[in-house]
């Protein structure tokens, strides 16, 4: 058991990070600063970057489970951790007794790892979170039961780290018998004061301790009128303290207890501190995972401040935008103290294409090119370190080590100037880099002669680019802008500058290389203009016309960039007006629609009309009867087939299709066969399907009645689905048909419509019905509940006056009474 095992355990670490010059120091100080225990604190500031996938996948998708945690509400509480680890090995010890205040210290620590094993195995009515990965990091906790160690411990020291008077009986009882013993000193004395004050004895009417024992305060020259033992004087001598005989033994009887309390405390202190030795090895380990889960939380917080998102690890580097998180951090801590709002960084993008792995980045000065290379470095090692990363995306490969050259490099103590610094440092780093590398060179080939600078830069560059290694360079060399537009695998990019304001504007342009416009740049600090006019004079011609035509070249860009979103936001509204006036003319149509419908609807009614008051002027009554029906039956049809006909016309009209064409024309069933519930146009009903005559005809059977039908006669057909008869006595809230063998079909004779609108209901029951009597059912039973009696009596209502129906009854009251129905069928 050592401290060390309390810190991270990072598998396969970076040899080479660069750590301070990306700045990596300073984030994670930040992130520790969101801890709430030195233990949680020291994980954090202990953790570092690596290129162990698994390790790095496991660390993010913690971070993430803790995030989701906090979003929901969720927290934990982390103060009082540290590390128990000396303390636990002294407990470990025979015999040892830890201080009072110790044993207070690991207590916390203790009442932590308990609450969070409850936490993540809570009881039944707890708040349970989906977490695998914090769960199976906590999993040995649940290997422990610190209930009795915490039953032991709690309520018996005090905050002040004194024990608790129930902390034992024994100890209990002691002070209480201390108390009376005060008591009664107390009492004595006060009686030899009273006796004393009187003849002026007592220097003051005052009752103190001397060496743990009760005494009075005596004028010196009356010391010998007071019988008892003289316990010192004052510093000016004019007063002794005496303690009186008849208290000398109320005196050492309290000693005595005193004794036996110190006694009985050590013997409680030793209890507690072998208890804590016995559990040492739970605490130690729930001291160990709550350091780590508390780094995944204020990792967590720092993602949720930042708007972070989980990295993904691929052959590929695209980074959607980002922002550097210390110059972010840094802004908002400015706007605070200004109480102005926020500003956020200007969000950066880096995508490199498939075949790209170098990048040359140009431009001005104070342009953003460092901070690009620094955020590009930062948020590399971040990722590799289990933290979130602040972009939109981020797609980074798995870097084995990241090297970094920014900034001046002088070094005095090692007597190498700025250059001299920067090639030992670049000599190192093109002898170590592989493949798998991230190499970042700032201003690569300055501080040097010009000429032999850029040479030196572009061997450098080709150096790395034969390597294959991950590179991002920035630079203001033409030679390294021409260099990355001749060699494929390398991509020019540009920070942007404001041509108009003279002012960078800190994006990032991919494809192209940039202007550095010093002396634009230094114009607009106020250098004098006779010293810029002679320093333009002083520029070649190719340099310049390199210069203007790259500045052309931004400007295009710019312009083109601007057009293009004003297309888009042209093609947005286009779309949004096409949308309205499709809905504007569907809307029309529809209710032209429902008004043709309504109209024709109206005539057949009146036509309806006048054939129902010609049937009754026929005085023959069986004739009248015979007709009606026929007419009913026939106007039935007429009505089906007329709608299918204007429904046709509709869907023909809204999609231009011809009449012939098949989505204009009615519905024509396919695919019937025996056993099929087909509904007959001409009648209106439900029939079963007995035999397949051929394609286009039918024997159907409605109970006892067969017929043959036609395909040009069936409205739809609904298919019987095989089940067992335990499902169908399983399946009571609806009509179930099913076959139990060859020979006999077996169907349900209950329906239950509870909870159903009356409508719904009638149309269940009416469907119902049908099946039953076509299955020969001689009775069915309907559960409708009680409820207020709206279904009941919609329903008793309907079948009464169903022509299937003979009877319509209520069940006894043990089996549903009015929640019920019971129907018999036609035979």
């Amino acid at each position: 058991m050592t401290s060390a095992e309390l810190l991270p355990i990072i598998p396969s670490p970076l040899r080479e990070a660069s750590a301070a010059a990306l700045e990596w120091p300073r984030l994670r100080e930040y992130i520790a600063n969101r801890t709430f225990s030195a233990l949680g604190r020291a994980w954090v500031l202990a953790l570092e970057p690596c290129a162990d996938l698994a390790w790095i996948d496991l660390q993010q998708q913690r971070t993430a489970e803790m995030r989701t945690m906090l979003a929901r509400g969720g927290s934990f509480e982390f103060q009082g951790l540290f590390d128990p680890t000396t303390l636990l090995e002294k407990a470990r010890i025979e015999g040892a007794a830890l201080e009072s205040t110790e044993i207070r210290d690991l207590l916390a620590v203790v009442e932590r790892v308990a609450a969070w094993r409850n936490l993540i195995d809570p009881p039944p009515n707890g708040t349970r979170y989906e977490w695998p990965g914090i769960a199976a990091l906590s999993a040995p906790l649940l290997d422990y039961d610190l209930a009795p160690l915490l039953r032991l411990l709690r309520g018996k020291i005090e905050p002040d780290g004194s024990l608790n008077d129930d902390a034992s009986p024994e100890l209990n009882r002691i002070r209480r018998a201390m108390e009376r013993q005060h008591r009664a000193i107390e009492a004595s004395l006060r009686r030899s004061l009273q006796s004393l004050s009187e003849g002026g004895s007592t220097q003051e009417d005052l009752i103190t301790i001397r060496g743990d024992r009760f005494v009075i305060p005596v004028k010196s020259e009356f010391k010998r009128k007071v019988p008892g033992v003289i316990h010192g004087s004052s510093s000016s001598g004019q007063t002794v303290f005496v303690e009186p005989l008849e208290t000398i033994e109320q005196n050492n009887e309290l000693v005595r207890l005193l004794d036996e309390e110190q006694s009985e405390i050590h013997r409680i202190l030793v209890a507690m501190t072998h208890a804590l030795g016995q559990n040492s090895a739970s605490i130690h380990l729930g001291a160990r995972i709550l350091a780590e889960v508390e780094s995944h939380s204020a990792r967590a917080r720092f993602a949720e401040t930042l708007n972070c998102s989980r990295p993904i690890f691929a052959q590929e580097l695209s980074l959607t935008a980002a922002r550097h998180p210390l110059l972010e951090l840094r802004m908002r801590a400015a706007a605070l103290a200004d109480g102005t709002e926020p500003i956020r960084p200007v969000p950066l993008t880096i995508i490199l294409p498939p075949e790209a792995k170098q990048l040359i980045i140009s431009g001005p000065n104070t342009g953003g090119k460092t901070v690009s290379l620094k955020t590009l470095g930062l948020l590399s090692l971040m990722a590799q370190a289990g933290v979130p990363v602040p972009a939109e995306e981020a797609k980074l490969p798995l870097f084995e080590n990241i090297y970094a050259d920014i900034g001046d490099a002088q070094s005095i103590e090692r007597n190498l100037s700025s250059f001299s610094a920067h090639v030992v440092n670049l000599d190192r780093i093109s002898r170590e880099a592989t493949s798998d590398s991230l190499v970042l060179l700032d201003e690569l080939g300055s501080a040097t002669d010009p000429e032999e600078g850029a040479a030196l830069a572009v061997a450098i560059a080709t150096h790395f680019l034969k390597l294959n290694a991950w590179c991002c360079i920035t630079t203001h060399l033409t030679s390294l802008k021409v260099y990355a537009a001749n060699h494929p695998g390398v991509l020019n990019a540009a920070v942007g500058f404001d041509q108009q304001t003279l002012t960078p504007t800190y994006e990032l342009r991919l494809g192209v290389p940039g202007a550095s416009a010093g002396l634009n740049i230094a114009a607009r600090l106020g250098l004098g203009a006779d010293i810029i006019a002679a320093a333009r004079a002083q520029m070649t011609t190719q340099t310049a016309d390199i210069g203007a035509f790259l500045d052309q070249l931004h400007d295009q860009l710019t312009a083109a960039a601007a057009e293009r979103e004003t297309m888009q936001q042209r093609e947005r509204e286009l779309s949004r007006e096409r949308a309205r006036v499709e809905v504007e003319g569907r809307v029309e149509q529809k209710a032209r629609t429902k008004e043709l419908e309504t109209k024709l609807n109206s005539l057949i009614e009146n036509f309806a009309y006048q054939l129902r008051e010609t049937v009754k002027a026929i005085d023959d009554k069986a004739l009248a009867q015979k007709i009606a029906r026929d007419s009913d039956r026939r106007m039935a049809t007429l009505r089906r087939e007329f709608s299918e006909q204007f429904n046709s016309t509709v869907v023909a009209h809204t999609t231009r299709a011809d009449k012939n064409d098949p989505a204009a024309q009615p519905h024509i069933p396919k695919g019937i066969k025996v056993g099929d519930i087909v509904k007959l146009k001409s009648l209106g009903r439900q029939a079963r399907v007995d035999r397949v005559i051929d394609a286009k005809n039918f024997e159907v059977s409605m109970g006892p009645m067969k017929m043959r039908a036609a395909i040009d006669d069936i409205a739809e057909v609904e298919s019987v689905k095989v089940v067992t008869p335990l499902e169908a006595a399983r399946k009571r809230g609806g009509v179930t048909v099913a076959t139990v063998n060859d020979d006999t079909d077996y169907m349900t004779s209950e329906i239950n419509v509870i909870g159903r609108t009356a409508d719904e209901a009638q149309t269940e029951v009416e469907r119902f019905i049908d099946r039953a009597f076509l299955a020969g059912l001689p009775r069915i039973r309907i559960v409708h509940g009680t409820g207020m009696g709206v279904l009941r009596r919609t329903l008793r209502e309907y079948l009464r006056n169903h022509p299937h129906v003979t009877t319509v009854t209520e069940p006894p009251q043990n089996q549903g009474g009015q929640g019920a129905t019971e129907v018999e069928l036609r035979q």
